[in-house]
Order: structure tokens, then sequence, then C-alpha cells
């Protein structure tokens, strides 16, 4: 599939896969009860269930980061071999971070409560996609290389980073830091690590879309990537010190998967990293031979951020706001509440995207 294409099927039909799997982990944070306990920054399953259900949605956050990157790579050079001036180009992709902030800071903020209050304080995923935005535009148009190295130096030297003392009373040091760096209440993704991994998307952008012009390309090559990460992750966490956060008690335990993502280590970068390249590999297999189940997943995945807006305020109002089970029920109930916003947010999705389509409005085509 080359670059000419409108659309990259494959690409929608992983970022609508990834987008079901945060309906499942965010329908698990507000009806499942086993978060009454759970510390997020450090959290303990107490079984494989609750481990799986939580696992499942750990993909979203790598994965956005590295969809993000890889379309800014392709929209960018799309638009200029078009005839589009680059400083253009990266003008718009400067007002797609900035208004990715400002979601986060009016909407998103807000959505999780149920629209109870304003709390523009905080700095969450959406904002560190636009952050990662704004960051690849002076990157954009470097050698593969040469992105490649730099997201591997700060994935690399980010461990020795989170031993940078500071005062955590100091509002402009807790900001600072968790902005950047480490995590905490005002943000739980630190740009760097993060845009690491959308520097990645945009290194795999260029052998997706141009250098791997074949299905076998993609194929061999996406699995063989895939399992080097897996791999070196596996290894990382084994020796179990630089690079890793949390200890583990045996080799394939609960606790052997489960290192810190609030900020992510070395290992759950490195592993997530081979799991999203072998997402995407697994539907470039699925888009050929099982083209109509995978196109139900690009429904949610051509309207990514819309999705996330509207399922994140349904469960905000009808969950928290109006204490609809709120962390009453358990995986059981988790399922329930996500089959329920599943059918609800597939023809939203799939009604909002035909509006984009048809609509000149700056608002609705940055959604």
């Amino acid at each position: 599939m080359g670059v000419s294409k409108q659309r990259i099927d494959y690409i929608d039909q992983f970022r609508g896969f990834i987008g079901i799997m945060m309906i499942l982990g965010h329908s698990s944070y507000y009806l499942n009860s086993v978060w009454k306990q759970l510390d997020p920054f450090d959290p303990i399953f107490p079984t494989w269930g609750q481990f799986a259900v939580r696992y499942a949605g750990y993909i979203c956050a790598p994965g956005f980061l590295m969809m993000a990157g890889a379309m800014v790579f392709l929209s960018f050079h799309r638009q200029v071999s078009g005839g589009l001036r680059p400083i253009k180009s990266k003008w718009y992709f400067l007002q797609r971070g900035l208004f990715l902030i400002l979601i986060q800071m009016t909407w998103v903020n807000s959505a999780w409560g149920g629209f109870s209050a304003l709390n523009p304080w905080h700095f969450g995923i959406i904002s560190t996609i636009g952050m990662s935005v704004i960051l690849l535009i002076p990157l954009v148009q470097t050698r593969w290389y040469m992105r490649a190295g730099i997201a591997l130096l700060i994935l690399l030297i980010h461990p020795l980073l989170l031993t940078i003392p500071y005062n955590p009373e100091s509002i402009l040091h807790t900001v600072l830091m968790e902005t950047f760096i480490t995590a905490g209440d005002f943000n739980k993704y630190p740009v760097l690590p993060w845009f690491a991994l959308a520097l990645l998307g945009s290194v795999m952008a260029h052998f997706w879309f141009t250098q791997w012009d074949t299905f076998i390309k993609k194929i061999l090559w996406g699995f063989s990537i895939a399992a080097i990460a897996i791999l070196l992750a596996i290894g990382v966490r084994i020796i179990n010190g630089y690079g890793t956060i949390l200890p583990f008690s045996d080799f394939g335990s609960i606790s052997f998967f489960v290192d810190q993502k609030y900020p992510p280590s070395l290992f759950h970068n490195l592993l997530f990293f081979g799991f999203v390249v072998t997402g995407v590999t697994c539907f470039v297999i699925l888009n050929k031979y099982l083209p109509r189940f995978a196109g139900i997943f690009s429904i949610p995945g051509k309207v990514p951020l819309f999705f996330y807006c509207i399922h994140l305020a349904i469960l905000g109002i009808f969950v928290k706001r109006l204490n609809f089970y709120y962390l009453e029920g358990g995986i059981w109930l988790t399922f329930i509440g996500f089959f329920v916003l599943l059918a609800i947010m597939l023809p939203l999705a799939g009604w909002f995207f035909r509006v984009k389509l048809r609509s000149n409005n700056y608002f609705i085509r940055m959604i």
C-alpha cells in the first residue's frame, strides 16, 4: 500500500483496536471495585482476570503516541509532495498540538468527573500527545536513523533523569518534573519518554509507508522488529536493574509484566513498542484476509479523538456524577459497561466521520 492512498486502512484499524481497548480499561476504572484498593502508580492485581482487564489497556498510550508520530510523518510528506510549503505544513501541526493541549485542559479533564467542575490544571495523555506532535515538527524532515537514535537516547537516559532531586512542595519544580520526566497528580504521562515512542512511530512510518512496499516485507520485517524489541525488554526485566522500577517475584508472573507505567520504565516502553508493532502487523494481515472484520475497527480508528472525548464524557456523567454503579462491580460489570458503551460509541463514531468528511469547520476538522 503506497503513500498515495488517502487513508491507510491497517493504521485506522489498529487505532480503532486500541481505542476499544481503552474503553475496556476505562470501564474497569469506573465500574470495577478493585480500584478501591489499587494504586494506579503501583498496582498489585489480585487475580489474573483483573490483571488481564487492566493490562489490555496498557497498549493504548504507547499505541496512540506511536500512531501520532506515524501520522505526522505521513501527513507532512504527503502535504509537501502535494506542493504545500513545509512551513505551512509545520504550522498546521503546531496548531494541532496546541489544540490537543487545549482539549485536555478543558473537555477531557472535566469529562473525567462528569463536568461537575472545570479542572484546567492537569496535563494528561492528550496534552502529552499534543506536545509530542509539536516536538516532532523540527525533526520530521530528518533521516529515519537520526530520529531512531534520538528516541533510543531519550529512553536510555530517562532512568537517570528520574533520579534528579526536586522539591515536591514547589509548584514550579513539580510542574516541570511531571510535565517532562516523572509522574504524579499533575501529570501521569511525562512528555520525554512518551515523545520517544512518538519518534519511533515516525521511524516505523518510514518503513510501513515507503520502504516496505509489499505485504511480505511488512509481515516479515514487522514481526522481526517486534520480536527483537520484546526480547530486549525481557532481558532488561530479568536483570531487574537499570531500566526497571518495580521488583518482580518470578519470570512470567503478574509482577514480572507490571513494571511501572507512571512514569514508564525502559522495560515498559521497549515491551510495548514491540506489542504495538506486532499489533499493526497483525492488522496488515487481517486487512488482507478478513477485511470486513478488520473494517469494524476502522470505525473508531478514523476519529480517535472524538471516540476518546465522547466515551469519557458518557462514563463521567452516567457513572461517576450520577453514581451509577460507581466502583460497585467486578469483571462482569466491567464487561457489561464495555459492551453497552461500545454499542453507543460505534454508531456515533461512524456518524461523526461522515460529518467530518463534509465539514469545512475548523473545530470539527481538528477533532
